[in-house]
């Protein structure tokens, strides 16, 4: 019976992607073939044969089919009686000018579905997703983006006590806190009879992607040294799985299905549904080598934005300034600060459209307050570019406030259960609806125009939940709306090609794959002036480019030396925004905000193209933070490091970083960031900064030395 088995499963076919191999496990006995990722490496060590299952590349639900066994309701709806009776029929490799796509189509009499693999010469990353031809008409209940079987298919036997699950996890203004568990403290070892479905399925219900979780995973396997990692583009309801039943894992993810996410979705003979899509790699590196591999995927994104961006120029937002009560009055007395500074970009944050006694209940209407601005904001955008910087603003255009006369045209919003959905004093447009993207045109792209903008900061400050009317299910409501939100954005883009466009959701609730790729930058974080921006700063880059992640120094009149220092060297783990009180600046304060700002355009092209280690203890209370941290970003073209170092509280007066440097390498210092007092000494691999306080920070360039120079 053994033999048996094992005579039953093969590697069907093997694709090398760079250093990645794509793996396709057909089982003969079953007819379906399923995919797995190891690094090349280890490509010829994988084990298919053995006491476990072969899944099909796509996990999908049809309704009216039986539910998976195993006690799977209502935690896992994977391989249901729709998945087992795919049947394999075909697999192409379509050789590409830069790459390849590899095709697998599995299908029954009702449905046809199709799992896409796609490789791009010289990358470091795989793009998958699913479409299904619906071949009868059909409802679907749940469908992957992809799904990975036989985690991990090289070792013999069980072995669940050697993987690592990562994840990171998020709210408001404290985003991105890393999560490693064992598989057994994950209650994800298969029961004695190996009939019992354990499951792990997480993700986020609504209209802020990154609110519990990113979307976004490293599975690792410790004992070989490799781990698989995975990233969802997908701006509203979404969900991962990690599944068991057997001696080998499953990763799967894609779409909120409808126990999740309240999804269905109905398809007429003919009809083709395509998931959001995934991005995957695998290699011998740790979860911050694997995270750096993801976010190549996202460098495409530099390549688009409008030329002032090129650079990563500097960001003064007025937002800490007046907390949301902007004047025409106090932006003019803001720019006259801000001449001759090397700032680029002069952003009015919230407030501009309250009205006189309101609050900002008034969102929506976008009618600007005459008596704050009684030039109008067209005077105010040129007296900032007669200053030498690009005009911003900031919009909330999905939303609408109950003060304003939007509110009450509930021809136009997002309905639940026939009512409007309000959640507090904000209710939603439907971005369905044709009549609110021609609203929108009028409202945003017509007066951005009009005013001569050349910067809009996009805001997004509620969520909608598990979807609203107008779908087959709330679910696909929502889908569908977020679908039209993005096409604005393009439209966006379109009709304003130079336009920098931000994108914010109470700081950072939607850093995901798909809404960067529209827009040039995020906001990181609400955490204007928290002692834990730093760390935040360093936890986000593991999903988004540090390019693409604008990070705040809010400056007061206040501050005391080392204050400043430490609010400024945040800015160089991503994109320098600065804010606060500019106006009240001391000439000392100015020139140590100078100072940063020429050493930030000498280190923009390595903040730009590098690769990031972090190192220091790990901080558990955000709160309260205790330790250090150092991130070491390294450009291999240059021959460059930029050594961005913080010190909490309760971390000693010396700390001894360790420099990522291959065998052979030597680095000199070329430039220091710190207030006075700080000292810093290079021996070798090991940077080591002594005289240091609470709350500390320095940033250190370093250049590699030649060979000669090193004495080789």
């Amino acid at each position: 019976m053994t033999e048996k088995r094992i005579t039953m499963k093969e590697i069907y076919a093997k694709y090398q992607c760079g250093d990645m191999s794509a793996l396709y496990l057909r089982d003969t006995e079953k007819n379906t073939v399923g995919l797995t990722l190891l690094p090349e490496a280890l490509a010829d060590q994988a084990v298919p044969e053995g006491w476990w299952n072969i899944e099909p590349a796509v996990q999908l639900k049809l309704i009216g089919d039986g539910y998976a066994q195993g006690f799977a309701q209502g935690h896992s709806m994977r391989n249901s009686d729709s998945t087992r009776s795919l049947r394999f029929r075909e697999q192409r490799a379509e050789k590409k000018e830069d790459g390849l796509r590899v095709v697998t189509v599995l299908a029954d009499e009702r449905v046809e579905a199709r799992h896409y693999l796609e490789y791009r010469d010289g990358t470091k990353y795989l793009r998958m997703y699913s479409e299904v031809t619906a071949l009868s008409d059909i409802g679907l209940e749940m469908l992957s983006s992809y799904n990975l079987c036989g985690f991990s298919c090289v070792g013999e036997g069980l072995r669940t006590q050697d993987f690592i699950l990562h994840r990171m996890q998020s709210k408001w203004s404290m985003e991105g806190r890393l999560e490693s568990e064992a598989f057994p403290d994950l209650n994800l070892e298969p029961s004695w009879l190996r009939i019992g479905a354990g499951s792990l399925r997480f993700g986020q219900v609504g209209s802020m992607p990154v609110r519990r979780y990113f979307p976004w995973m490293v599975a690792e396997d410790r004992a070989f040294g490799y781990g698989i990692g995975l990233q969802l583009c997908n701006p509203g309801s979404w969900q991962m799985e990690v599944y068991n039943i057997d001696e080998r894992i499953s990763l799967s993810g894609g779409l909120a299905d409808r126990e999740f996410g309240h999804w269905v979705k109905n398809l007429k003979r003919g009809e083709v549904f395509r998931t959001p899509e995934a991005i995957a790699t695998v290699a011998a590196e740790d979860v911050d080598g694997i995270s750096h591999r993801l976010t190549r995927a996202q460098e495409e994104n530099l390549l688009k934005v409008p030329e002032p961006e090129r650079d990563l120029p500097v960001i003064f937002n007025e937002y800490c300034t007046s907390w949301g009560t902007p004047s025409e009055e106090e932006m003019l007395s803001l720019i006259e600060s801000l001449k001759g500074h090397s700032i680029r970009y002069c952003v009015m944050d919230a407030g501009w459209f309250v009205k006189k006694g309101q609050d900002w209940s008034s969102i929506g209407d976008w009618e600007v307050n005459e008596e704050l601005f009684p030039h109008g904001l067209r005077f105010l955008a040129d007296r900032i570019r007669e200053a030498g910087m690009i005009p911003g603003i900031w919009f909330e255009m999905e939303n609408v406030g109950a003060g304003s006369k939007a509110f009450g045209k509930e021809e136009w919003l997002l309905t639940r259960d026939g009512c409007p959905l309000q959640v507090g004093p904000r209710r939603f447009l439907d971005f369905r609806k044709k009549e609110v993207q021609d609203y929108l045109a009028e409202r945003v792209i017509d007066q951005l125009r009009s005013w001569n903008m050349g910067y809009l900061k996009v805001d997004y400050n509620d969520n909608i939940g598990i979807g609203c009317d107008g779908a087959e299910s709330q679910g696909e409501g929502l889908r569908q709306h977020l679908e039209g939100v993005q096409e604005f954005w393009r439209k966006l883009r379109r009709e304003l090609p130079e336009l920098v466009i931000e994108n914010c959701s109470s700081g950072g609730h939607r850093l995901e794959p798909s809404m960067q790729a529209l827009a040039s930058m995020a906001s990181f974080s609400d955490a204007h002036e928290c002692e834990i921006i730093p760390i935040l700063a360093a936890n986000v880059t593991r999903a988004i480019l540090p390019a693409q992640s604008q990070i705040w120094a809010v400056l007061r009149s206040k501050d005391t030396e080392k204050r400043l220092y430490y609010s400024l060297c945040n800015t160089f783990l991503g994109r320098m925004c600065l804010s606060g009180d500019v106006r009240e600046l001391e000439d000392w304060q100015w020139k140590a905000v100078d100072e940063a700002i020429r050493f930030y355009e000498r280190c923009a092209p390595l903040i730009r193209s590098g690769r990031s280690y972090r190192q220091g203890p790990r901080v558990r209370d955000y709160n309260h933070p205790a330790g250090w941290q150092a991130v070491c970003r390294v450009n291999g073209e240059s021959g460059q490091m930029l050594v961005v170092f913080h010190r909490f509280h309760d971390s000693g007066e010396e700390t001894a970083i360790r420099l990522p440097a291959g065998e052979g390498e030597a680095w000199e210092l070329k430039e220091a960031f710190h207030r006075n007092g700080i000292r810093e000494r290079l021996e070798g691999n090991r940077l080591t900064a002594q005289g240091l306080q609470d709350f500390d920070a320095a940033v250190w360039l370093l250049q590699k030395k030649t060979e000669k120079e090193s004495g080789m």
